[in-house]
C-alpha cells in the first residue's frame, strides 16, 4: 500500500490533493480501505467551507458562469474548488474534460483546484464519490466548494443533497422553459440566476426573471429563506457580484438561524442511509445463494407461483 502525504495535503498541495482524490475514486479493495483510513483522518479538517451547486439547462453557459463566478471569489481572496457530477457518460468522465479548457483562466489560478467527475456508471457511486472528494478539498483549504450537475434529471437531486445553497441557471425567454423544467427542481432551489442578461437580450431577461419570480412565489418553501430570482451576463461579468452577494446573505441567515448545521447533520444521515442500501445491494449481489435460488424465484414470480413479496422476503432471509 503506498504511503500518502497527509501533511502536505492539510497544507492544501493540489498534488496531495489530487492523489488523495484518485484514491477515493478507485475501486481497488486496498485503495478504497486507504481512502476511507484518509478521510477519517481529515474529517476533522472538513466542513469549512461553502457548498454550492449549480446546475441549468444546456446551453445556459454553465461553464462561463462558472468561470466568472469563480474569478470574482478568487478576487476576494477565497480558494476555489470545482467538481462535477455527470453520471451520463461513462466514457472519459464526461463533459468537464472539455470545461476544464473552456474554464482556461480558472484553471490556470493557483487559488482554484478543478477535477472532472469521476467516470464511474451509476449515479449513486459518482455523488458518493463527490461527498468524499469535497471533505478532502475542505480539508486542503478551499473555502469554496462548487459542484456542478452535467448530467440531467436524477443528478440535481443528489447534488442538492450535498450543498449548502442550491442555483439554477436559466436562458432569456423561458416561458415555454418554465413549462419543461420539472417543478421539483425548482422547489430545490435557492435562487434562479437568468443567464445572458446582456444586448438584445436584456429586456427578454428581465422579463423572463418576473415570469419565474411568479412562478416560484406560488411553491411553497418550508424555511427561512425565500428564493431568489436574478438575472446576471457572465460573459460581460455583469451582476456576478450581486449572485456572490446574495449567497454570502443566505449564508449569513442560515449561520445566525442554526439551519447551517442542521441541514449538513441532515444530509449526513441521509448520506449514511444511501449508503446502507448500496451495501446491502452490493451484499445481495455477491451472494452465491442468492443467486443460486433467483433464477427459480424469478420464474415462480413471472408464473405467478408465489407473490413478488414472499419472493423477496426469501432472498433477504438468505443474507
Amino acid at each position: 500500500m503506498a504511503s500518502f502525504d497527509l501533511e502536505s495535503l492539510l497544507g492544501g498541495n493540489r498534488r496531495a490533493l489530487a492523489k488523495a482524490i484518485t484514491l477515493v475514486e478507485s475501486t481497488l479493495p486496498e485503495d478504497m480501505q486507504q481512502a476511507q483510513g484518509i478521510l477519517e483522518q481529515i474529517l476533522p479538517h472538513s466542513g469549512n467551507s461553502l457548498r454550492i451547486g449549480i446546475t441549468g439547462v444546456p446551453g445556459v453557459g454553465k461553464s462561463t458562469f462558472i468561470e466568472a463566478f469563480g474569478l470574482h471569489l478568487i478576487e476576494q481572496g477565497k480558494r476555489v474548488a470545482v467538481l462535477a457530477v455527470d453520471p451520463s457518460s461513462p466514457i472519459a468522465g464526461g463533459s468537464i474534460l472539455g470545461d476544464k479548457t473552456r474554464m482556461e483562466e480558472l484553471s490556470r489560478s493557483e487559488l482554484a483546484f478543478i477535477r472532472p467527475s469521476p467516470s464511474v456508471g451509476a449515479l449513486g457511486g459518482v455523488a458518493q464519490k463527490t461527498r468524499e472528494t469535497m471533505l478532502l478539498c475542505e480539508a486542503a483549504g478551499y473555502d469554496l466548494i462548487l459542484v456542478e450537475t452535467v448530467g440531467v434529471g436524477q443528478s440535481e437531486y443528489q447534488v442538492a443533497g450535498m450543498v449548502d445553497f442550491f442555483m439554477v441557471l436559466m436562458l432569456p425567454g423561458g416561458g415555454d422553459e418554465l413549462q419543461g423544467i420539472k417543478k421539483g427542481i425548482l422547489e430545490l432551489a435557492d435562487a434562479l440566476v437568468v443567464n445572458k442578461a446582456d444586448g438584445e437580450s436584456e429586456n427578454l431577461a428581465n422579463l423572463t426573471k418576473q415570469q419565474y419570480a411568479g412562478a416560484m412565489s406560488l411553491l411553497r418553501h418550508m424555511s427561512f429563506w425565500t428564493p431568489q430570482v436574478m438575472t446576471c451576463s457572465a460573459l460581460k461579468l455583469l451582476n456576478i457580484d450581486t449572485v456572490w452577494e446574495m449567497i454570502e446573505d443566505y449564508n449569513s441567515q442560515a449561520q445566525d438561524n442554526g439551519s447551517f448545521s442542521g441541514k449538513r447533520a441532515q444530509q449526513n444521515r441521509d448520506w449514511m442511509h444511501q449508503l446502507v442500501n448500496q451495501m446491502l445491494q452490493l451484499k445481495l449481489n455477491q451472494s452465491k445463494e442468492v443467486a443460486a435460488i433467483m433464477p427459480e424465484l424469478e420464474a415462480d414470480v413471472a408464473n405467478q407461483v408465489v407473490t413478488p413479496y414472499t419472493a423477496a422476503r426469501k432472498i433477504i432471509d438468505l443474507i
